[in-house]
């Protein structure tokens, strides 16, 4: 969940009309759970790839989606990077139903930056990201997301895909050490017929004073699919969260598979006062939020 900064583009902030619906909280989905989830994967220390904290945050990703999903597929391999280091990768996809023709593709990374370039303070620079929100917030909202569905399973087919190496490089405009697991999953899918019918990437998404405009590529790429989105937000009277404002791009890990043909959009909530620094921890991100991410997330697939 990175991009952010990684926008260095104009941003064409549109006002839209706003609609009003019931007042927004917590719904049914499990925010304390997701927030719990979330937890742990924080506990485990930045996810870096090829650091042993790597390694067991992936492993405990794996062995839970496995007590929920119907099958989890691992993708392994190695990255190698522009400086080349050679970075061992794991991509985790945790699916449901998997017999299911029609599929809804859901996105998050789990990995975290190695630096805190988003710091004022030199010496906080080189330190690496905890990643309450940029990071462990998806992870957190999938692991709860997997306890609904194995409670409530869907007839459609759903796809929980846990990236790696989002934030790892610089956001530069060869881009070629972030979006590292998109990219490759985009290249190996499932299978060669593998086409979601939509898709949603869901990063920082944690934050407490949370406010989710809508993503510049995904209105311009996949409108429909942002419309499905802040449609099922304002049903659910969730439309002081996600605002009926535009934002400009921001290049995340939608980016390769929008590349890929496939309509894929980025809920994210850029304005987070603690992105890319070592102050991205636990206190920063709440159940509440996660609670009303994820029940707009959950019914966008019932």
């Amino acid at each position: 969940m990175k991009a952010r900064h990684k926008i260095g583009f104009a941003l064409a902030i549109t006002a839209l009309a706003s609609c009003k619906g019931k007042e927004p909280g917590a719904g049914k989905f499990d925010g304390e759970a997701a927030l719990k989830y979330a937890k742990q994967q924080v506990d485990f220390g930045p996810r870096i790839p090829g650091t042993p904290s790597a390694q067991r945050a992936g492993d405990w990703i794996v062995s839970e989606m496995k007590q929920r999903a119907d099958t989890v597929i691992v993708q392994t391999w190695t990255h190698v990077t522009q400086d080349g280091k050679e970075l061992p990768m794991r991509n985790i996809l945790a699916r449901f139903n998997p017999a299911a023709t029609d599929r809804i593709l859901y996105v998050t990374h789990w990995d975290t930056r190695p630096i805190s370039d988003g710091s004022e303070n030199l010496g906080e620079q080189q330190l690496p990201v905890p990643g309450a929100n940029d990071g462990a917030s998806g992870v957190g909202l999938f692991v709860a997301l997997g306890d609904a569905l194995k409670k409530n399973p869907t007839s459609s087919g759903v796809d929980l895909l846990f990236v790696d190496g989002e934030d790892y490089g610089p956001f530069d405009e060869k881009g070629a050490d972030v979006l590292i697991g998109s990219t490759y999953f985009a290249k190996h899918p499932p299978d060669s017929a593998y086409r979601p019918i939509f898709g949603v990437l869901w990063d920082m998404i944690g934050d407490k004073d949370l406010a989710i405009k809508k993503e510049g590529y995904s209105v311009e790429q996949a409108p429909e699919v942002v419309d499905r989105v802040w449609s099922k937000a304002a049903e659910l009277g969730h439309d002081r969260v996600f605002l009926p404002i535009e934002q400009g791009p921001v290049t995340d890990d939608h980016v390769p598979l929008l590349q890929a043909g496939w309509r894929v959009i980025d809920v994210i909530d850029l304005d987070y006062p603690y992105h890319h620094r070592p102050t991205d921890t636990i206190d920063k991100i709440s159940a509440k939020s996660l609670s009303i991410v994820g029940e707009v997330a959950e019914a966008l697939l019932r």
